[in-house]
């Protein structure tokens, strides 16, 4: 598979690195992830330059990794700064360093060409650490191929068939939508705005609201990791006023970091945060129970699609149809990101 590179992937949350070695593989690149003492993320290759011998099954000592096979002992820099036996260090003694951001609590590292790793490039999601909203969250791993969550997210209609009972209803999958693109940013925008709608579990439990509803349905994705949701809903008849806050409404923005692993897997960041019941526990285990619930049905599906896929690699012709502009643009501004130059082959 080819993978975009000279880009920022999200590689964990911040709440999962710590004092404790931390593997995980972004395209196709072993990383193990680290705190220092004074609290700064670190990603290092997770290969010892001797043997190969993972970095993550080995010990933290202070702020240096020692392997856990032969003891070479390498700094936050990847430096090699002990070999046993001699005191004299080989000059290609280093594993890679790579560029870390942490930014509305994810790990951001950047795969490819330091140079040109610019951390103002990173999108936002900074609902995830404003404290007027309150946010549950999870990740799980895909035995699938990253191009297939990207499909998955940027056409919800498949919620009403594959999440029914929980955010599907009739008119997500009957509401036409409206796609553009921003081809300065390289960001797509799909939006689903539903006058009439049948409200879903998911948001019934959680905001109290009886009866239909008026729902909105506004996607950002800014390739190649970052997926955003901007979900509102209402009593039905209510309608987002022409300027100033929209104070009626309940709104969940939904964002998920879409992360390649190897050719045929990848981590699915997912987060859910809201400006209604923020105090209430209640709500936020509902929220996340239901959520991961969601996530585990598009994870079984989309597995089951990748195992199809690699046994019938060449007997099947896609048809596309409206629901799909979306995804389609999504394709193409990552064919254009993998075709700029800034990408490998795996």
């Amino acid at each position: 598979m080819v993978f975009a590179r000279d880009q920022w992937y999200v590689a964990a949350y911040g709440s999962e690195v710590g004092r404790s070695l931390l593997a995980r593989t972004v395209l196709d690149e072993p990383l193990v992830l680290y705190r220092t003492d004074a609290g700064e993320a670190v990603a290092l290759a997770d290969r010892c330059v001797h043997r190969r011998y993972p970095l993550s099954e080995s010990r933290l000592d202070g702020d240096t990794i020692v392997c856990g096979y032969h003891g070479f002992t390498y700094d936050p820099t990847g430096a090699c700064v002990f070999v046993p036996g001699q005191q004299r260090i080989p000059r290609t003694a280093r594993v890679a360093a790579y560029p870390v951001v942490e930014q509305d609590s994810f790990v951001w590292v950047w795969i490819g060409d330091r140079a040109r790793a610019d951390p103002t490039a990173i999108p936002r999601a900074p609902w995830l650490v404003d404290p007027r909203y309150a946010v549950v969250r999870g990740m799980e791993p895909l035995n699938a191929r990253y191009g297939l969550l990207v499909d998955n997210l940027m056409d919800l209609s498949h919620e009403t068939y594959l999440h029914g009972g929980y955010i599907g209803t009739p008119e997500v999958a009957n509401t036409p939508i409206t796609t553009e693109v921003d081809e300065d940013r390289g960001v797509v925008h799909v939006s689903r705005h539903m006058e009439d709608a049948e409200c879903p579990p998911f948001y019934a439990r959680s905001t109290g609201i009886q009866g239909r509803i008026t729902r909105w349905q506004d996607i950002e994705y800014h390739p190649p990791c970052l997926y955003l949701l901007h979900s509102r809903i209402a009593p039905q008849g209510v309608h987002p006023p022409a300027e100033g806050p929209d104070d009626e409404a309940f709104h969940a923005e939904i964002v998920y970091a879409i992360t390649p692993s190897t050719a045929h897997t990848s981590y699915d960041f997912w987060a859910v945060a809201r400006d209604f019941a923020i105090d209430d526990e209640s709500v936020s285990e509902y929220l996340h129970q239901s959520n991961h619930t969601v996530v585990m049905q598009d994870v079984t599906a989309l597995n089951t699609l990748e195992r199809v896929i690699a046994a019938e690699p060449d007997a099947y012709q896609e048809l596309s149809i409206n629901i799909d502009t979306g995804g389609l643009a999504a394709r193409r501004l990552l064919a254009r990101m993998v075709g700029s130059g800034t990408a490998a082959a795996r």
